[in-house]
Parts: C-alpha cells; structure tokens; sequence
C-alpha cells in the first residue's frame, strides 16, 4: 500500500523521468511491428500527459492493460514468442506512468523502464540497438541521479543536467575496461545455456511453402538476406541462383516440400559438374528457419549441415542469429539423369479437379511434341516470350489460378510464373518442380562482397530432361524486356524512395557504405563466436586457446581493470578551483614532513605553526597563507595566477 504522506516530485524532475522512460521504450518499440509500435507509443505519450497531476483511477489502468494485452495477441496471432513478450512488455511500461506520484514511484518507473533496452537485444543486436539501448540507459542514470539529488533536497531550485550527464559517463567510464575484458576473454559457449523462445511473428524470408502472391511482403522488404564473398573467381549475376527449399507438391493452391522424412536419411544423387568452382562465404541474417541457401549447386557444406537429395540444405537449428557459413559449388552439366520412379511420379502428380484448361493444352503439346520433351519446354519459354508481361500489381486468384494466369491474365511476377509453367510442364508429362530460393545481388565495393537482399527472393522451376536430368529453367527471365511493366525499383522510385542523394538501402552510394559498416559491425561484434575467440592469439604464435586459458587471461585483466577503478575511486573528486587544487598539494608536501594542515585551522594559524617548527620556511609560508585568505575572503580586481604559480613553486 502507498504511503499517502510519501512525498512528490518536483515538475522538472518528472519530466526527466519520462524522458528516460520514453528512450527506454523507443529502443524497444523499433523492434516491433510498425503498427503496433505505434499503438504503444501513442498509448505511452497519452498516459504521461493524462497521469501529469494525479494518477489515473486503477480500473481504468486495468482496462488499459487488458487492451494492449489483446492487441499484442491479436497481431501474433495468440502465439508466445520472443516478440510476445517484448511486446506485452512494451505495453505494461507505456501504461506504467498512469500510477506513478511519489519520488519511490518514479524510481521504481526507471528501475523497470530498463529491462526496455535489455530486451531489445532478444530482437535484434544490430548497431541502432546499441546506440539505442546505450542512450537510453544513460538518460535513465541521469534520472536517477536526478531523483537522488531530489530525495536530498539538493536542488535547490537549479539544475545542471549536462554536469550531471558528465558525472554518470565518469562511472560508466569506470567500467568500461572490465566489460571489454569480459566481452573478448570470458570463455563463450558454443550454443546458449538456456533456450529463448522462438518469434510469434516470422521474420521475412523463404519458407517451406509458396502460394501465388505470396512473395509480394517478401520481395517489398530491401533488407539483406546475406552477404557473400567470394574468394577467387565470381560468377556472373546471371548465374547467381541461389537455392533455398525445392517444392514439389501442390495441392492447387499451394506448392509445399512434401515428405518431411527426406531430411532423415539424406542421399546424393550421381551429379556431373562444370569444371569452374565457385568457393564463397556468406553471412545469413536471422531468419528463424532452419533453411540455408547455397549457390547453386553446392558440393561442399560446412559440418553439421546437411544436403538434401534436391540439393536444398539444411541446419539442425532454427537460424535465430547472424551466423557464417563456408561453401563450395559447381553449375551441374548432369543432375540425376536416372530419375527413381517414385520421384518421377512425384513430379508428375497433379490436383484433381484443378484447371482443366492447362491440362487440356499440356496433353495437345505432348501429341505435337511426341518424345520431345525439350520441345515442349521450348515452346513453352517462346508462348512466355510472346506475350506475358512481368508486374506486380495482380488481382486476387481464384480457385484455377493456373488457368488464370495463362489464359486471361498473361502477367504477374515470379511466384505465378513459376507455379504455371510447373503446372503446364506436368500436364504435358514432363516431370518439373518449383524452387525456391534468391537471384542475382549487388556488388558493395567497399568490403568487396555482394549483397542479397530479401527483395531478391525468387522462383524458377526444374524440368527433367532424358540424359541430361534435372535443368534449371527460368520463366520469368523469358519475359520480353518490352513487355516488364511494373518492378518494386519502379514503385520505390514512384514512392520517393529513391532520389539523386541516395538509393535504396544496399543499392545507392549512401546505402552502399552504412552497409559496409554493418557488415564491419557483424563481423567484429556479432561474429565474435567461441570458435574465434579461441583463434583470436594465433597472429601472435599462441595455438588455439582453451577454456581453462581464456579464463586465466581475464582474471588477470578483471584485476587490473578492477584495480584501475579502485585507484581512480580512491583519488577522489578533482578539486575544480585551480586555487583550491594549488593551496591542497602544498598542504600535502608538508604533511610527508608531519606538518599538515588540520581541517579546523585557518591558513594563518597553520602557516604560524609550521614557521615555528621550521624556521627556514616561516616567511615564504606566511606570505603565501596571507596572500591565500586575501584571495579567498577578501577577492580583489585582479587574478590569482601568479598566487597559484608561487604555490606550486614553493617547497618545504
């Protein structure tokens, strides 16, 4: 129960306390779905102002709460994840200011406003995250001490906020060597202690599944995927196909990966490869699956990875982390040129029921084709080539999407391309399948490494041909360049998104370099992994470090950081009045004789004491005690340099 009689706080401090809370939240919210940050938000800056002189009834702070609670549902779709609970966390701290008065209040307002930054960090670790949690912690220090200064009733109606700022970066100062100590040498694990739950919400990315217009939130998001590079030859752009999961099953609406068990007894199949290697490696943003890109096609995958038989590879983990992977891969000349016949009835299967006019037009071009099923595919890119446009602006699909978008619609993106012409390909009994994955990326000069964005997400089909297997075919590159009538860079450009200054994140020159200094981010903070803090001495001919060596090493730096502080602590506060600072150390040289001065003698009858211990040096000290109480209680026009100058001088 609150204490009535507890006292309030003055205006100004109340204010700093909101603020602080406010940067606490905002390193949070930018972390959260745009929509409901900004409910949040609104909800925060709506409380402070309603709760300014009296707090808000508790019935109307329970309804609050029970709203925000089922608005942070709503948007995960009732699921409990990372992102759940940062969010009901979010929610609870915006109402958090409608029950506070007291200064023990708004105490404890800050004291929960930190967890804000803290747990951003489950969300993201990106340098804006820091800066931002870095900022919030410090206005939140200075609240306190604010708060503190209150509770002494030493404000005394002024208030120096920069000084004070300065006073609490001294003490972070302080320990800043023994957390880099503990950053770089305190031994890592190489998997968490304890498990963090997954997101509700998954992050952009591919998936085990692909619906017709499903890629549009996809391809909308210019945000990297990963960054490759390549150490010796690169391959064009055009090459740069970049598989993720193969979908062979549809259902006549949605093309998914079929039978989970193939990840449990993973096969290889007889694969003839083009000389020229491609050997690379990439940083793969979170994505929350356990799906790994590779180009395609790989032929050497870091361990604990696995090779599906389509070639798609796999992790034992949720990607939930910027982690790197080593890779090696060569364009395939013959890819599974003896196909099992379960595989190929697969790949022939199609829904009962589903657009009829495709399968009429598959069985027509089988009778015209005969055995040729090149034929077939031939005729299928030059139909594409004719007259289908490329756009992104499609209507809703009915239940023959199929049919559609071959014969009354003619235009769409990749997704409607790729699913058609598998579709048309099976009808005519050529076995095919769709893959999913990313295509092409952009060079950044800079760091020397392509990135591949999430905008660059794509699907394509493979078709299996006799004697050669299966071949990568591309229907959407078959459009007429005439005929591409509507691409994201079209509708960024419309929007404004890009301009003379700079291009889209990862595109222009601006965007190029805060690219190159995430990536400089990643690999220095982010990558820093327990495989590389054992190798971090190797350039100095230390082999690889064990736990019992790491540890070492940081004991002994925590001490000498440890004993930094105590030695900076223990010099106290630096006197700022350089009149002050000069009279002190020359109190000090005399008390290594046993002749210092006691706190409760004025500078005369010190000096007095001392000149009759030591008569050598009673005049000089007179004077300068004279000359000091002149200075302090009876200051005339002019400075007292030459006053500290002669204090330093003199000498017992």
């Amino acid at each position: 129960m609150k204490n009535a009689d507890a006292p309030t706080l003055d205006a100004r401090s109340r204010r700093w306390t909101l603020a602080a809370t406010g940067a606490c939240l905002l390193a949070l919210l930018v972390q959260l779905p745009p929509a409901l940050a900004m409910g949040i938000g609104a909800t925060a800056v709506l409380m402070a102002f309603a709760s300014w002189r009296r707090p808000l009834p508790g019935v109307l702070r329970l309804l609050l709460a029970l709203a925000l609670v089922a608005a942070v549902m709503s948007v995960t779709g009732m699921q409990f994840g990372r992102d759940t609970g940062c969010a009901l966390l979010a929610g609870m701290l915006a109402i958090k200011p409608a029950e506070t008065r007291t200064l023990r209040d708004n105490r404890s307002l800050l004291g929960f406003a930190l967890f804000a930054p803290f747990a951003a960090f489950l969300l993201d670790q990106g340098p804006l995250s820091m800066a931002l949690g870095l900022g919030s912690v410090l206005g939140a220090l200075v609240a306190l001490h604010r708060l503190a200064d209150a509770e002494a009733a030493s404000l005394a109606g002024t208030t120096r906020p920069l000084q004070q700022l300065r006073e609490i970066g001294k003490l972070v100062a302080l320990g800043v060597p023994l957390v880099l100590a503990a950053f770089w040498l305190f031994p890592r694990f190489p998997s968490p202690l304890w498990g963090v739950p997954e997101r509700a919400l998954a992050k952009p990315g591919l998936s085990d599944d692909m619906t017709p217009g499903s890629y549009l939130d996809l391809i909308a998001d210019e945000a990297p995927a990963l960054r490759v590079q390549f150490f010796g030859a690169t391959p064009p752009t055009s090459q740069m196909y970049w598989r993720g999961p193969v979908l062979p099953d549809f259902d006549g609406r949605t093309w998914t990966r079929g039978d989970a068990r193939a990840d449990e007894a993973p096969f290889t199949p007889a694969t003839e490869r083009a000389p020229v290697a491609w050997d690379y490696q990439m940083d793969v943003e979170p994505t929350e699956r356990r799906d790994l890109v590779a180009l395609d096609l790989p032929t050497a995958t870091p361990e604990g990875t696995w090779v599906r038989r389509d070639y798609s590879v796999r992790v034992p983990t949720p990607l939930t982390a910027l982690t790197r992977w080593r890779l090696q891969s060569s364009a395939p000349t013959r890819f599974e040129a003896d196909l099992p016949a379960s595989l190929r009835q697969q790949a022939l299967r199609l829904p009962p029921g589903f657009n009829p006019r495709t399968r009429a037009l598959g069985t027509q071009w089988r009778q015209d084709a005969g055995t040729d099923d090149a034929a077939i595919v031939a005729r299928a890119l030059q139909w594409i080539r004719a007259d289908f446009a490329y756009t992104l602006d499609t209507p809703f699909p009915g239940r023959d999407t199929v049919d559609e978008f071959l014969f009354d619609q003619q235009q769409g993106f990749c997704e409607h391309f790729s699913s058609s012409f598998v579709f048309l390909m099976r009808s005519a009994g050529v076995p095919a399948r769709v893959v999913t994955g990313y295509a092409g990326g952009v060079y950044n000069p800079l760091g020397r490494y392509w990135i591949v964005r999430n905008m660059d997400a794509h699907a394509w089909a493979e078709v299996w041909l006799p004697q050669r297997g299966w071949v990568r075919v591309d229907p959407t590159a078959a459009v007429a360049p005439e005929r591409i009538y509507d691409t994201l860079e079209d509708r960024l450009r419309a929007g404004g998104a890009m301009g003379a200054v700079g291009e889209l994140i990862g595109v222009g020159d601006l965007g190029q370099v805060g690219d190159w200094l995430r990536r400089g981010w990643n690999d220095l903070v982010l990558g820093f992994d327990a495989t590389r803090q054992a190798r971090m001495f190797e350039r100095f001919g230390a082999k690889r470090l064990g736990s019992a060596a790491l540890t070492a090493l940081f004991g002994l730096f925590a001490l000498a950081a440890l004993a930094w502080m105590a030695w900076l602590l223990a010099r106290g506060e630096r006197e700022r009045d350089p009149l002050l600072r000069a009279w002190h150390r020359l109190g000090t040289r005399y008390a290594r004789l046993g002749l210092g001065r006691a706190p409760h003698e004025s500078p005369d009858a010190w000096a007095r004491r001392v000149a009759s211990a030591r008569q050598q040096a009673a005049q000089p000290l007179l004077s300068l005690s004279r000359r000091f109480a002149d200075a302090r209680y009876a200051p005339g026009e002019g400075d007292n340099r030459a006053l500290i100058e002669d204090l330093r001088r003199h000498r017992p």
